[in-house]
């Protein structure tokens, strides 16, 4: 009982103050409510500075806002914080049998044996990316699942998904708008089959001319028509035997190509252009379309016996205006890949550009994302990507996202707007901030964390 009782606070403190652990902790939406000395002193932030933040403004690589909205913990995971390899662990707080937020430990000890492991965790993930590029040299797949970025919910159902299904055999249709990252998907599920190791070939389905597209399928014979190669060709088929086969944008595939690649399907053998022979082959098919196949079927231009022989397993990837909570991280991992190809030293946004990044449509999805991103780098004359950095298209559309916004929406950004500005007048004093926009310091911080500032 005196454990329990007498020296609670003393044990308490002991444990999150006094130990050589770093602790967070993070409420329902992955806003950070508290932050330990140890943390703050590793990350180099003030814990008023970090209360009210979203968790990924504060910590960088974490899963923190994750485990809070699927209760799923994660023990001994290894986390990379300012340039080391941290063993994490994340715990859902639960109440009243409710998941109300998420706890964090991070092991840091400042040692040699520390930095040796660190050293030696980098220097096996260093082998394994070679491993990796070697690999994609060999095969042709060059992402894997580690590649897609994104933690809302929506993706990691459908990593959950690829993991499961992709060690079998079975044809695998991947639908979504373009830029969603259908291909990135393709490849995954290549280097997680059993068929990792073989070829993993590409068939941009609307990039090859009709006249074309049957002997760049099926292959030809030297001397098959006018200007055949001398010794024939490989068609994409053969080349990805014992593979994986990526027909991307089928639902541009004509009519007679559709026909005898269900004949190849159905019979497992392929016949080049001007060949008297056939060749038995054994691919595994993963489809992709950004169109709807239902519908050209009713249409007449996408056979309808084809569809059911790709789509026994289809993977419906979101739109990124439908997974909002990806933007963040995907504009940050996005401007470090950037800034890393372009060499340009740019760090990070302001806020207003973020604010419009989360409610700006994206009709291109992530490959928009990028295009705007990578524009704006090369037009800025700072560190800090501003609004007006962004492409001249983006300009107007900002302008027209503010005019189609309703009252309630046109308040909460011009309230958030105002919290961002005086903070930024008060050189980051919070209670200073405050009192310039003449509200109370229980209030200030209430309204920070309704609009994540």
């Amino acid at each position: 009982m005196l454990l329990n009782n007498e020296y609670k606070e003393e044990i308490i403190e002991t444990i999150f103050e006094k130990s050589n652990f770093c602790f967070v902790v993070v409420d329902g939406q992955g806003l950070v409510t508290y932050l330990n000395d140890n943390y703050c002193k590793f990350i180099g932030v003030k814990l008023e500075d970090a209360i009210g933040k979203h968790v990924q403004d504060v910590i960088e690589n974490t899963r923190m806002h994750i485990v809070a909205q699927t209760g799923k913990e994660e023990i001994a995971d290894i986390q990379f914080i300012r340039g080391n390899h941290m063993i994490a662990n994340r715990v859902p707080l639960c109440s009243k049998g409710k998941i109300v937020g998420a706890v964090g430990t991070v092991l840091y000890r400042d040692t040699k044996e520390w930095m040796k492991m660190n050293s030696h965790i980098k220097d096996l993930l260093l082998e394994i990316e070679q491993y990796k590029k070697k690999l994609g040299n060999q095969n042709g797949a060059t992402y894997s699942l580690q590649d897609i970025v994104g933690s809302s919910i929506q993706i990691n159902k459908i990593k959950e998904k690829v993991m499961k299904i992709s060690s079998g055999d079975v044809s695998i249709l991947l639908m979504g708008e373009s830029g969603t990252g259908k291909e990135l998907f393709a490849h995954s599920i290549h280097q997680l089959s059993e068929r990792s190791m073989k070829p993993f070939v590409k068939v941009n389905c609307a990039a090859i001319p009709v006249d074309l597209l049957e002997s760049e399928l099926f292959g030809y014979e030297g001397g098959a028509f006018t200007g055949a190669k001398k010794g024939g060709k490989l068609g994409k088929f053969q080349l990805a035997d014992s593979g994986t086969l990526f027909l991307d944008e089928i639902g541009d595939m004509p009519l007679d190509a559709q026909v005898k690649i269900l004949r190849v399907l159905q019979e497992g053998e392929v016949e080049a252009i001007g060949s008297e022979k056939t060749q038995k082959i054994d691919v595994r098919i993963i489809a992709a379309t950004n169109q709807s196949l239902e519908t050209l079927i009713k249409e007449n231009r996408f056979r309808e016996d084809l569809y059911y022989r790709i789509n026994v397993i289809p993977i419906k990837i979101p739109p990124l205006r439908e997974r909002v909570e990806d933007i963040r991280v995907l504009a940050k991992f996005l401007l470090a890949k950037i800034t890393k190809r372009t060499g340009k030293r740019v760090i990070s946004f302001e806020a207003a550009v973020m604010d419009f990044f989360m409610h700006h449509e994206w009709p291109g999805n992530v490959r928009e994302l990028e295009n705007v991103i990578e524009s704006a780098v090369h037009l800025t004359n700072t560190e800090i990507i501003k609004l007006e950095d962004l492409p001249d298209q983006m300009q107007s559309n900002h302008y027209t996202t503010k005019q189609s916004m309703n009252l309630k929406e046109v308040l909460a950004r011009a309230e958030r707007q105002a919290i961002e500005n005086a903070i930024e007048r008060a050189g980051g004093d919070k209670l200073r901030a405050a009192s310039l926009l003449g509200v109370g310091k229980s209030s200030f911080y209430e309204k920070m964390k309704k609009h994540q500032v």
